[in-house]
């Protein structure tokens, strides 16, 4: 299993700190408290920051789950530039796969960070209290936007999107360090093809097909 780049700031400094803790353990029989704790600590890093290899699929006229987790939330809004869209809301716990992946290929055509609060992500008031990057897309669907949400734990979103550039179906979007929410936010045009409490794979699970 691949390591995340994203995760290599923490995961590193980790392997080494506990590889001390071990031999000074091992050699000079310092407490085996720490360096379990770190070790527990190190084990579950590797799993949160796991990468693993997903091909998009080929067809254009889909859009696919940008994050690994559970849709908690399906209803249609009125947002501020799109009018009435639809919202697809994913929960990520820390046991999911925290990669975020282009839902569709589009052209960046906004990218806007917003601070805020730390509230549980599982709360729907998240999507618009919580610090979270909105990302704008002009793609062959219409006017698709992605929203990266952190959570209670997670304080550092990094987004890849930029200012009037490509991407195509399947490319890294971004990172959300730890507990955290992805939103979409569709056109009308877009026919669901998920349901409220489906779990849903980044980079594989069909969001919604568009002629």
């Amino acid at each position: 299993m691949r390591l995340a780049p994203e995760g290599r700031i923490i995961v590193l400094p980790l392997f080494f700190i506990t590889g001390i803790l071990i031999w000074l353990w091992a050699k000079m029989g310092v407490s085996i408290y720490a360096p379990a704790i770190f070790g527990t600590f190190l084990l579950f890093c590797l799993n949160f920051f796991r990468d693993p290899l997903r091909i998009a699929p080929e067809n254009e006229n889909l859009i696919i789950a940008p994050a690994d987790g559970k849709i908690v939330k399906i209803e249609t809004i009125t947002d501020h530039e799109l009018g009435e869209s639809q919202l697809v809301s994913i929960f990520l716990n820390v046991f999911n796969v925290h990669a975020n992946r282009m839902p569709i290929k589009g052209t960046f055509s906004g990218v806007k960070y917003e601070k805020g609060k730390f509230l549980i992500a599982f709360n729907h008031k998240a999507s618009d209290e919580n610090e979270r990057t909105e990302i704008t897309i002009s793609s062959k669907a219409g006017t698709v936007k992605v929203k990266q949400i952190a959570g209670l734990i997670a304080r550092r979103i990094i987004c890849y999107a930029q200012h009037g550039e490509t991407m195509e179906m399947g490319g890294r979007l971004g990172f959300i360090r730890f507990g955290s929410r992805t939103d979409l936010i569709l056109p009308n045009n877009i026919n669901l093809t998920v349901e409220l409490g489906q779990k849903v794979v980044g980079n594989s699970t069909i969001i919604g097909t568009f002629e």
